[in-house]
């Protein structure tokens, strides 16, 4: 990682360095804020934020919680790999396999598509899972970034897991599909 300095910190919020349209990446190349690049960066850490308000409404002491903070701090090593053009290598997405797995097995089948809902917790799950495929969308159009790109994808099919499992006991509203019908999963 030469050229990098990784130990630096902010220290000074208001730069003015990006009064000109472009912002740094962490060798210091400098793009337009607009770049594909810089979208992504922005994209993933707006998903973290939104991560931030889904760990807000979960119970601090809880396995989800603890799960969800991790995440947070992944994301900021998918935004690592992103500023520093891969040097710093993407995430693993073995883990969130493991545990989309391991959540999944205590749910019921899907019948139909879920609509976004149910609790607060889950509804902020299903946001974090829609930013979370938008952020996919978007890391893909980044050369060399498609280990992000796969992490994300993956990412996202746990929020809907998780969102899932947040909803447990509660009935799972249900697309109703053309028929109209009013149908809800365990209601």
């Amino acid at each position: 990682m030469e050229g990098l300095n990784m130990k630096h910190r902010i220290t000074r919020v208001t730069t003015r360095a990006g009064d000109s349209g472009t912002t740094g990446l962490a060798d210091g190349t400098r793009l337009a804020k607009n770049d594909p690049h810089i979208e992504a960066i922005g994209t993933v850490d707006e998903l973290n934020s939104f991560l931030g308000v889904l760990v807000c409404e979960l119970d601090a002491a809880s396995a989800h919680a603890t799960a969800s903070r991790q995440i947070q701090q992944t994301l900021f090593d998918v935004g690592a790999c992103l500023a520093t053009r891969g040097q710093i290598p993407a995430p693993d997405p073995a883990p969130l396999e493991d545990e989309i797995e391991t959540l999944n097995a205590a749910l019921p089948p899907l019948t139909e598509f879920v609509l976004p809902g149910g609790t607060r917790a889950a509804a902020a799950a299903h946001v974090c899972r829609t930013v979370c495929r938008r952020a996919e969308r978007v890391v893909w159009g980044v050369p060399e970034a498609e280990d992000c790109a796969r992490y994300l994808n993956r990412l996202s099919d746990w929020f809907f897991v998780l969102a899932r499992t947040l909803n447990a006991g509660a009935a799972e509203l249900q697309w109703r599909g053309t028929s109209g019908r009013t149908d809800t999963a365990g209601g």
